[in-house]
């Protein structure tokens, strides 16, 4: 086995000589992350929180970095809690032993079952202290600094899911007043419902004089490149969980940058 190994390294015949090899001297700089560095931690099933994002955190100097979790694609309670001992391990594959200014962990569902606290504390298992958010975090940070007070709620979930995740919030001083749902379970093909079907469900919701704002929940849903074109059209914020948890992880980074091309939120 020696000798085999022997072999495999030996250079090729062809190989230039030290008068045709130049070692190079070099200077790094700060990498592709100078502003900001933001760890991600995405479902297995998720088709669609990477793509907005890239949009959504197209600035320079800032990047992100994602791991992904196993998860069912079937969206129940159950299957949501199962996540719990995965977070930590998924965000320990991050850039380990780098720097990360925040960490976010991709499921608004999986959030509310299991609890922010939660979650905050299976992420600071693998980054002691750093800055934490969620969807479900970005979305209440976002609806009090879009002083929003009556929100309507649209999700894709089965309704034990939605009314678990309107009494979640109204518990943390969000003023749910409607609520409308695909109830689908499937992840993958909540993933593909189309920009029309939630432009639909949006303008419906948003009709209702006691809403002034809406909050689109599931970072599998398609709306971050819709909000500025619904806003415009309604006359009120709006806002997804994708579109929120960027927001929030930016200005968790200290990146204050307004970006009005992607709604109100991103002016605030």
């Amino acid at each position: 086995m020696s000798e085999l190994l022997t072999n495999r390294i030996e250079p090729a015949v062809d190989a230039p000589g030290d008068d045709a090899y130049t070692r190079f001297a070099f200077a790094l700089d700060d990498g592709i992350s100078s502003r900001a560095a933001i760890g991600l931690v995405v479902l297995a099933t998720d088709h669609t929180i990477e793509y907005e994002w890239r949009s959504l955190l197209a600035l320079p100097g800032v990047a992100f970095y994602e791991s992904r979790v196993e998860n069912s694609a079937e969206i129940t309670p159950a299957t949501l809690r199962e996540m719990d001992d995965r977070i930590a391990p998924g965000v320990a594959l991050i850039r380990p032993g780098e720097h990360l200014d925040v960490v976010a962990f991709g499921c608004t569902s999986a959030s509310m079952v299991l609890g922010e606290e939660r979650v905050f504390e299976r992420i600071r298992e693998a980054r002691p202290g750093i800055a934490c958010t969620t969807p479900i975090t970005a979305a209440r940070v976002a609806l009090d600094a879009l002083g929003a007070r009556g929100v309507a709620l649209l999700t894709p979930y089965e309704r034990p899911i939605n009314e678990a995740m309107a009494r979640y919030l109204r518990e943390r001083g969000v003023d749910i007043v409607r609520m409308g749902s695909f109830e689908h379970r499937d992840d993958n093909e909540v993933a593909r419902i189309d920009r029309a079907s939630l432009e639909r469900a949006v303008t419906e919701l948003a009709s209702d004089p006691a809403v002034d704002a809406v909050f689109v929940s599931c970072t599998s849903l398609r709306l971050a490149a819709a909000i500025a074109d619904l806003e415009a059209k309604l006359d009120k914020p709006i806002l997804s969980s994708n579109h929120a948890l960027a927001w929030h992880a930016l200005r968790l980074a200290g990146v204050d940058d307004s970006m009005p091309q992607f709604g109100r939120l991103f002016a605030v």
